[in-house]
């Protein structure tokens, strides 16, 4: 907000000339009102959740502007049962305002998925798991709006600047949702190699104790056979 700040207190680009010239005091005043106007107005409307499904769990968000553009992603990260981890993954079926199926997952672990909001309005996302076991998921929703600035600031040099800043806090967004479905990968995988360590380990101690076992039993049934023919012998 500081870099914005001075940028837009002290420059801004003259689209005749090409060159950064200084706002004058005329413009500052109107131009810094915009500005955090327009940040204001473009705040992106973010849900980020982690929850734990039986069988159906369903979230709702609401769009409040046709044309912006919704972000899905979800990543199964682990399930209950230490000796299973589900690889069918869940189902997940998105309903638009009015009822009607806008996308659908099917069986999967994880997946991201966007579209352009063509009703605004409620929208659905219905979780399904198909596994006996309770699965833990982490859903990130993101709606990205765009602001155009041409209703509200006249200057034709001042504008330009404006959409720019809207572009740039849309990509930091995107940013933010690509690394937190990076965390939730990774905080799946790092489970996964939890339990396949642990599993590495009960057959190593299974295989151990039954090589164990078969050395006794094998010194056992030599002792009776040494013994049956020492007595065979004395006879």
């Amino acid at each position: 907000m500081e870099l914005i700040w001075y940028l837009v207190t002290w420059q801004y680009f003259n689209g005749s000339k090409g060159i950064l010239q200084p706002i004058t005091s005329r413009h500052m005043s109107l131009k810094a009102t915009i500005l955090i106007l327009g940040l204001v107005w473009s705040i992106q409307a973010v849900l980020g959740i982690r929850f734990v499904i039986d069988r159906e769990e369903c979230f709702s968000h609401k769009a409040e502007y046709e044309g912006d553009t919704l972000h899905v992603s979800f990543v199964v990260i682990k399930s209950d049962s230490q000796w299973h981890f589900n690889e069918d993954g869940v189902d997940l079926v998105i309903h638009g305002p009015t009822g009607e199926q806008v996308h659908d997952f099917r069986e999967q672990i994880s997946a991201k998925h966007d579209f352009v909001v063509q009703k605004k309005g409620v929208y659905r996302f219905c979780f399904t798991n198909k596994s006996p076991y309770h699965e833990t998921i982490d859903f990130d929703v993101q709606l990205g709006h765009f602001a155009y600035y041409d209703q509200h600031a006249k200057d034709e040099h001042f504008t330009p600047l404006m959409e720019q800043i809207s572009k740039l806090e849309e990509a930091l967004y995107n940013i933010q949702f690509e690394q937190h479905w990076l965390e939730a990968q990774t905080d799946r995988q790092a489970i996964v190699n939890e339990n396949m360590s642990k599993r590495a380990v009960h057959k190593a101690l299974f295989e151990s104790f039954a090589l164990i076992g078969a050395s006794v039993l094998q010194v056992y049934l030599l002792r009776r056979l040494f013994e049956r023919k020492l007595g065979m012998s004395r006879v």
